[in-house]
């Protein structure tokens, strides 16, 4: 009984009653959320350049979010899940590290459309088991980063939930994890340099999915050890791990109820301290001009993933990844929104200046965890501010109100590519609450492209 077994019999084997009405809830809470960000970052510099490419892989049905554009299952997955990730917007399992959905909902809903006839209910459960592969394999890594884990560990997410909807039995959902493996992409390099390249890694392993889907129907003998091989997933890609508590935990545990909402268009590992200078500014009202210094402490992986020097003209990717240009836009501006990641905001030499005042110092050496974290701002007469937690803002311990989330969503919507989609609020609202309810899903999703 390998992992692709159990993982394949888990995936199939799901049924959308087995779901608890948490999960289920909070399933429609993410895939709104989740086509609310695609949508906005449908809008980001080198869209339509990816467009274009992603055109020529063959004509197609399913939508583009955010475009007057229908493309194959593999180039709108492609399309879809690199939208989904741009921003670094999008919701994550933080014990896992992987942002289970980036992959696993573009690529379910690309399967969906492709199938035909899929209803609400189906890809609900299509999701929530494609996130808990995903998840389980973040979650089973006791190891730091070597590879873009939202990349790698999110492809398998997609194939478990593509492969359900598609209708591959167990044997071929299993060999469709092999033919991921022989496809699974992305390092952490460009994280490390803040290339843009970064948000296509999630992209690239989307599109994999599909094809690694069809793939498995061809009958080639595949590997079987596909995660815990000598040369499988877990070994080559992460180093330590431990599966056999997340593999005892399927059907058990839900995943896609243990997702943490994004508060704030930039990496996640900046959440922290975005909110403790939210907070400090909100409650003791100083002003940008009187900060002295600020001092960030938190993990290592915090470290690791923000704590990069602010260059005076950033990328985009750059800045939504430097704690400090985050943390000086906030000051500046008392909140952070995607346009404070384009055009000449990310120029401003008033953000360069307050970003160089902003210290990151390491107080865990956990190679996985995000917290905690505490801020420490001192400003002009020798005054000190501090502000620490435990659990950020979005985890499901500290969640997102339901008006926090629609305010994220419809403000996501005014960023679209094609402006008339911000006319769709209402109606995706409507159409994602009664989702387990509708006969076709396509109800929902029709409304975040233009015909």
């Amino acid at each position: 009984m390998t992992a692709a077994i159990r993982f394949a019999d888990h995936a199939l084997g799901t049924k959308f009653s087995d779901l608890p009405a948490e999960a289920v809830d909070r399933a429609k809470t993410f895939i709104l959320d989740s086509l609310g960000v695609g949508i906005a970052g449908s809008s980001v510099e080198g869209g339509d350049g990816l467009l274009r490419v992603a055109s020529g892989w063959g004509a197609g049905n399913v939508p583009v979010w955010g475009r007057a554009a229908r493309l194959s299952a593999p180039g709108a997955a492609f399309m879809n899940a690199w939208q989904m990730h741009n921003q670094e917007y999008d919701c994550l399992h933080e014990g896992a590290v992987v942002h289970a959905m980036a992959t696993t909902l573009p690529a379910a809903m690309a399967a969906a459309t492709q199938r035909g006839g899929v209803s609400g209910a189906d890809l609900i459960a299509a999701v929530a088991v494609g996130v808990d592969v995903a998840a389980s394999l973040g979650l089973a890594s006791k190891a730091g980063f070597r590879f873009f884990r939202p990349a790698t560990a999110g492809g398998f997410g997609a194939v478990a939930a593509a492969g359900r909807i598609l209708g591959l039995d167990r044997d071929q959902l299993a060999a469709a994890f092999a033919w991921q493996l022989a496809q699974a992409s992305g390092t952490m390099q460009s994280h490390w340099e803040g290339s843009p390249i970064l948000p296509a890694q999630v992209a690239f392993n989307a599109r994999a999915a599909l094809q690694s889907c069809e793939f498995a129907t061809l009958g080639f003998a595949a590997p079987l050890e596909v995660f815990e091989g000598p040369y499988g997933y877990l070994p080559l890609f992460e180093g330590e791990f431990d599966l056999d508590p997340v593999l005892e935990s399927l059907g058990k545990t839900w995943r896609i109820a243990e997702l943490s909402h994004k508060p704030y268009p930039a990496g996640r590992a900046t959440h922290g301290a975005i909110e403790g200078a939210m907070t400090l500014q909100a409650e003791h009202g100083f002003t940008a001009d009187e900060l002295v210094h600020v001092d960030c402490f938190a993990p290592t992986l915090i470290a690791r993933l923000v704590g990069r020097q602010p260059l005076r003209n950033p990328t985009a990717a750059y800045a939504r990844l430097c704690m400090g240009f985050a943390v000086a836009k906030v000051l500046q501006h008392g909140a952070l929104d995607p346009s404070h990641f384009r055009g000449d905001s990310l120029s401003d030499r008033a953000t360069f200046r307050l970003a160089e005042v902003v210290a990151l110092f390491e107080n865990n050496m956990d190679p996985n965890a995000l917290t905690p974290q505490t801020v420490e701002i001192h400003v002009r007469g020798d005054r000190y501010f501090q502000w620490s937690c435990e659990t950020m803002l979005g985890n499901p311990a500290r969640p997102l109100t339901r008006a926090q989330h629609l305010a994220k969503f419809r403000q996501c919507l005014t960023f679209s590519a094609e402006p008339s989609v911000a006319a769709h609020a209402d109606p995706m609202i409507a159409a994602a609450d009664a989702l387990d309810g509708l006969a076709d899903f396509r109800q929902l999703t029709d409304l975040a492209a233009l015909s």
